[in-house]
């Protein structure tokens, strides 16, 4: 059993929150705009994991890095990811490429 959290920001078609849970991780999610208030509300500060599924929310990459230093950011999303954001995100993965299981997996495994 693990103690790890994580944050879901945006539409998780390909349900990567739910293999995380599949592996006992706590998952919070944002369904809307993530800002410093959602992310606060979904306790980004305890989190391991922020997983971003919607590259136009890719702001809150330097949000939640700012809350939480140590959270590992994920994009889990089939749209690039804008330039200003791809220094800031820990992996970036295409669900077309790797399953939600697989890459649960490895998140968990590298924790």
């Amino acid at each position: 059993m693990t103690d790890l959290s994580a944050v879901v920001a945006g539409p998780d078609s390909a349900g990567l929150g739910e293999e995380l849970e599949s592996l006992d991780v706590t998952v919070s999610r944002i369904d809307g705009p993530v800002t410093g208030g959602t992310l606060d509300d979904a306790g980004i500060d305890d989190a391991a994991l922020f997983v971003i599924t919607d590259t136009a929310e890719a702001t809150g990459i330097a949000v939640a890095k700012d809350r939480n230093p140590d959270v590992r950011a994920v994009v889990y999303a089939t749209d690039s990811l804008p330039e200003f954001a791809k220094g800031q995100a820990d992996l970036a993965v295409d669900p077309e490429l790797l399953s939600a299981a697989v890459v649960a997996d490895e998140l968990v495994a590298g924790a």
